[in-house]
Order: C-alpha cells, then structure tokens, then sequence
C-alpha cells in the first residue's frame, strides 16, 4: 500500500506503547483489515492528537475504506501539526485521485516529491496524471524516477523514505543493515553520506561519497554533494577538482556554478567569485517573482565576494538590492550592518521594523534583522531601543544554540592537567621544525584582524583567513564519542609518540598551503578559538609564532553581544555565557603563560591604538621580521578580509571602538557582575 513506508523489519523495536501500537496497526492494513485498523486507530488519534503515524494510519484506512472526505479531514489536522510531512501529500494526492480531481491530485503528489524525492507511488501516480494532462515532459520525468526507484533493492528505496522524512537514524540502521549483508551498493553508501552530512560527520560522508564515486564516476548527483561535502571540510582545491566534470558537462547549471563561486571565494579569490555572480545574476530576471529569492541570495552572495576584496561602495549597493528584493532578508540586512561603517535611511529602518513586526518572519531572518536594528538604532544614539533589539537577538540565539560553558570550561581544566612543564620538556624537539605559521588569536572582536592586516601588509607574511585545519586535527583526537565530562582530547596526546606528533604538524602545513597562494615564507592563521589549543600547536609546530590579542573585557564583550556570527561563537550570545568564557579565557593563557614563558606575545588593543608603532616593532620582533614602513600603512593593502572588520582595518588606527559600551552601561550590570575580578585583572 502507498503509504506503508515502514513495515515491520525486526531492526525497528519499538521504543513505546503508542510505537508498539502503531506497528500493529500496519501490520492489520498490510493485511488489508482497514475496518480493524480504523476501529483500533480512532481511540489513538484521541489520546495522541499530535502524532503524525497515528493520524496517517487513520487516513490511509478511512481513504481505502471508501471514506475519502473523512480521510481528508484528518490529514487536514495531520497538516496542523506536521505541515511539511511527504506521507501527509501523498495520501491527499491520493485522496484527490480518488475523486477524479487531476490537478489537485497533480499538486498534493507534486509537493510530497519535493519534499521527498523518494516515493515511487507518488512518482508512478504522477507519471499517469501527466500522460493524462498531456503533459510529456514531466510525465518522462516522472517515469524516470519510478524506473530509478524501481531498479533499487527494496530495503534501500525504504531507507531513503526514511531519510527523506527525517528518520535520519533508523534510515542509517537500514542502510547499514542493508550494506553488511549486501556489500557495498552505491545508493545506500550515498544514503549515508547524506546522513553523515545531516549530522555533520563530513569526515565520513567525505569517504562515502568518494567510495560511490569509484564505483559510478558518472553519478552526477553524488558528486555534486561530495563537492559540497569537501567545501564543508574546507577542502576547497580538492572540491574545485572534483566540481570540474561537472561544470564541463553542464557549465550553465547554476548549482555548480555556486559552488564555484563559493570555492573561488573561500580561496580569496574574490574577483573570480564576483565575476561568477554577476554572470548568474545577468541570466536571473528580476521580474519573475519565482526567481526573486534566487536574485536576493545571489546578489547578497556576491555582495559577501565585493566585501572581501574591499570594494566597499559595490557591496553596499549589492546588499542594498537584496534587501530591496526581498524586504524580510535578515542575512542582506545584518550583512549592511555589519560593514560597521553603513548608516541606515529612515526607510530602511521602517522596513526592518515592518520585518520584525510581521509573525511571518522566522528563524535567522528575525534574529539578524534584530541584531541589524541595534545598529542602525545604535548609530543614531538610540540607545535604549537599540539595547532591546540586541537583546532580543542574543536571547534567539542563546534559546537556539544549547550552548553549555560546562564544556569548554571542562576542556580547560584539561588542558591545564595534561601540559605541565614537565610533559612539555619531555617532549622538546618533537613536531614539524617549520617556522611558517604565525597564529593570532584570542577572542573574536578582539583586534586579531587588526594585527593580522599588519602583518600581512609585510613583504614576507601572507594573510589568510581563519583556518579550520587545527579544529581539524582536534576532532581527529576527540574521536566520534563527544563524552564532554570526560573528553578524550586532551587527555589522549601522552598516548601520541614523536612520530604521531610529526604528522599532525606535517598535515597541517600540508592542509594550509592552498591558502598560500602569494608564495611568501610566512602566513598567518587567524582562528581565534586557536587560543584553547597553544598546548596542542606548540607539540606539533614548536617554532610557530603565536601572538594573543586581547582588549578591554568591557568593550570586548559587548561588542560580541552585539554581532551576530554566521557559524559558531555561541559562547557570544548572553551577558553570562561572553563573560564566563572571557574569565576561562584568562585562566587558560595565564596557564600557557607559566608552562610556555615567552612563546606566546600580548597585544593589547588599546596599547596597539595608543602607540602603534612600538607596537607593530614588537610585534614584527616576536615574528623575526625587520621592521617596513607598510607595515604602519597596513590600511592601504587592497587583501582579501572576511571577518566582521575587514572596513575598519582599511582605515588607520583610530580610537573609535573604545568605550563602545559605555553609553549602554544601564544595561551592561550583569555583565559587569559577571566578568568580576576579570574588569582589575584581564592584563597579567
């Protein structure tokens, strides 16, 4: 029967009575007792008016027992409460069939593939509604999945309905399941893949995907996730190698053309980013309301390529448009914020009041227009207003993250027991000799891209970006069992010999070196988490320079309160969670201070504003470097910068982010409460 997605398969036990009840129920409609079923199941709906496999099994028996108006009224609650379910589209796709109704039939059906690409009923359904409209082109398409379905093994067609509903985990143990006793098959290998990516164990999908690709070079479909996956894995050289085939068969198709774009701009290779953009922008018309959300995502996209090669007035006029296009785009609106320099119209500002106030506006797009509102309300001195609208995006994204202080602050309390002076002596000598990386780090919105267009404006360092290849290396040690009361890393590195120590540096140098594309002897990897890991990147690289960039805990913090980050930085959002991290941040360096004297350089922020010339001598001596003179000029490097200061680091040094938070200190008293001793202490 159609809707039977999940027959009884010992692998699925079921976990709860309405479970156990629930398989019953299908096992008496796969015997085709719906009277049964529909008597069994009506009490359920009753108790459980919420669960989408008991209102479907209601509906699936009232439509074969004839009662289709009925079925449609419980997949009309089934709606309320799962809008977005494939099962729920199929069975009133069927309903619709049932009535002779084509079009709503066409429809329903339509929707439910395109939430799940994987059920065959809808598709063979569809095909004959097609063949039936006239429509041969979407009938040949339909026909093509049901052949595609069709020529699957059954447990595989199983699992991917699963996955395309969102049982991500009794798909993987089907599919598992499936593999061990079949061997390797190369729809169920990509299932896995694709639920290795939902869970954002890329390592994994990243040897799925290569696996299915040795075995089927052509499928297209695979490869085209596994360039994603390796973007994912900023293995950018390898994806633009792996996107190649792709773009030679179909170099219009605008996902790969995306994908390029997004690889060029990953690289620094800006210009090339925006010249793809534009070239997809030029064939997307403005005018078809079906392509307006392309436009808008496009346009804002290539805004992000325009920033990061410092054509400032282009980027603003791209992220303007977007906004234009799409009036509810909170990513186009934070992106004009959060150039620090734009400043808000009057009719901007009304726009994105009308945004917040319409309940249609969801998710990130609420809570960066919130976070765009501080600011434009904060430029124009609006302080109180200003304060609301960033605590409401702090208080989305802290009900969001699930963030815990326990762990990081765990990992610390590690870190400080495995790397004792006495640990770190035994092991002098061990890692790669090489002297190449500089690594500043610290906290975000701390003067680490200050520091890094500095010295990046010297003829012998190359500037990057933040570099993930050190998290890299910290996952390898953690391992899949994320035990945060008793983590593996850092506890596991006495297990590691010279040679394992060796590798980790060697790979590391080996990852970073597609970043390298000026060639120069030295480069700098601005990762500011990097901070929690001196310990780890002194083993494997003991002649790396390291340089710590600190500023005012006052103005440090809240200029994290006030920023929304892309990815990560949890720890930013709420007055408790920045200032307990900047506390454990203090105690961590101090702890590196004593086992590692002189290895790792201070910069303070509002040192490096009051006299920066000494400061950039200090700096460029702790590097080994002879002192330039563009090293003082550093606003005029034309570099790529993607971070949140990549305007304010094209200007001089100046003081204007000093003090930030003191026209907000009404506000600021739990974070002063919460950050203590740290307001006396954060220069030892």
């Amino acid at each position: 029967m159609a809707t039977q997605a999940r027959p009884h398969n010992q692998l699925f036990a079921p976990t709860s009575p309405v479970e156990a009840e629930v398989m019953r129920l299908r096992a008496l409609q796969a015997g085709g007792d719906h009277g049964a079923a529909i008597a069994a199941v009506m009490p359920l709906v009753a108790a459980h008016p919420a669960n989408r496999d008991v209102l479907l099994i209601a509906a699936h028996s009232l439509r074969m027992l004839k009662r289709t108006d009925d079925a449609l009224a419980m997949l009309d609650r089934l709606a309320e409460h799962h809008p977005q379910y494939s099962q729920m589209f199929l069975e009133r796709g069927l309903c619709h069939v049932a009535r002779r109704d084509a079009d709503a039939a066409i429809s329903d059906l339509g929707k439910a593939v395109a939430l799940n690409p994987s059920l065959p009923m809808a598709w063979r359904m569809l095909d004959g509604l097609h063949r039936m409209a006239g429509d041969m082109v979407k009938a040949t398409l339909a026909a093509r999945h049901v052949a595609h379905l069709t020529s699957l093994p059954p447990p595989v067609v199983h699992a991917k309905i699963l996955f395309g509903d969102g049982e991500l985990n009794r798909a993987e143990m089907l599919a598992r399941d499936f593999l061990l006793k079949h061997g390797d098959h190369p729809e169920a290998m990509r299932l896995l893949a694709q639920i290795g990516v939902r869970h954002k164990v890329f390592d994994d999908a990243e040897l799925l995907y290569a696996g299915v690709l040795a075995m089927v070079p052509d499928h297209h479909e695979a490869r085209s996730e596994y360039v994603q996956t390796l973007i994912s894995r900023h293995k950018y050289a390898e994806a633009r190698e792996t996107l190649a085939p792709l773009l030679a068969r179909q170099p219009d198709e605008y996902a790969h053309r995306l994908q390029a774009a997004a690889i060029a701009a990953s690289l620094g290779e800006s210009d090339r980013a925006t010249a793809i953009y534009r070239d997809i922008l030029a064939g997307t018309p403005q005018d078809d309301p079906a392509m307006r959300s392309r436009f808008a995502d496009v346009t804002m996209w290539m805004g992000h390529a325009l920033r990061a090669s410092g054509h400032a007035t282009d980027a603003v006029e791209a992220y303007r448009t977007a906004t234009v296009t799409r009036p509810d785009y909170g990513e186009a609106w934070w992106s004009l914020a959060n150039m620090k320099v734009y400043r808000f119209t009057d009719d901007e500002i009304a726009t994105m009041r009308n945004a917040l106030d319409n309940p249609e506006t969801q998710g990130d797009d609420r809570v960066q227009l919130a976070f765009a509102l501080g600011k434009a309300l904060e430029d124009r001195k609006n302080y109180a207003e200003s304060w609301r609208a960033y605590a409401m995006g702090n208080d989305a994204c802290v009900a969001a993250s699930g963030y815990s202080p326990d762990i990081f602050e765990t990992n610390t309390s590690e870190q400080k027991r495995i790397f004792t002076q006495a640990f770190v002596a035994e092991r002098t000598g061990w890692g790669n000799p090489a002297a190449d990386p500089i690594f500043v780090l610290g906290l975000p919105r701390a003067g680490s891209t200050l520091i890094e267009q500095i010295l990046a404006s010297h003829s012998l360092v190359e500037g990057t970006q933040e570099l993930p290849d050190i998290q890299h290396i910290v996952h390898a040690l953690q391992g899949r069992e994320h035990r945060f009361e008793k983590p593996r890393y850092p506890g596991n590195l006495p297990e590691c010999d010279a040679q394992q120590v060796r590798a980790f540096g060697d790979g590391y140098l080996a990852g970073t070196r597609v970043h390298r594309a000026l060639g120069r002897p030295f480069f700098i990897d601005k990762m500011p988490n990097n901070f929690r890991h001196i310990g780890l990147i002194h083993l494997i690289l003991p002649n790396a320079t390291i340089i710590d960039a600190r500023r005012n805990p006052m103005d440090c913090c809240f200029s994290n309160l006030k920023q929304f980050f892309a990815q990560g930085q949890e720890f930013t959002y709420g007055s408790e969670n920045i200032a307990r991290y900047y506390r454990t941040y203090l105690d961590l360096m101090r702890h590196w201070d004593a086992v590692l004297p002189g290895r790792v350089l201070r910069v303070i922020n509002e040192d490096l504003i009051d006299d920066p010339e000494g400061q950039i001598r200090r700096m460029l001596a702790h590097c080994g470097l002879p002192f330039e003179d563009a090293c003082l000029n550093f606003h005029a490097n034309r570099r790529s910068v993607r971070t949140p200061s990549s305007e304010q680091v094209r200007r001089p040094v100046n003081r204007d982010g000093v003090d930030q938070w003191k026209p907000y200190a009404a506000w600021l008293g739990p974070l002063q409460d919460a950050l203590g001793d740290a307001l006396d202490s954060w220069r030892d």
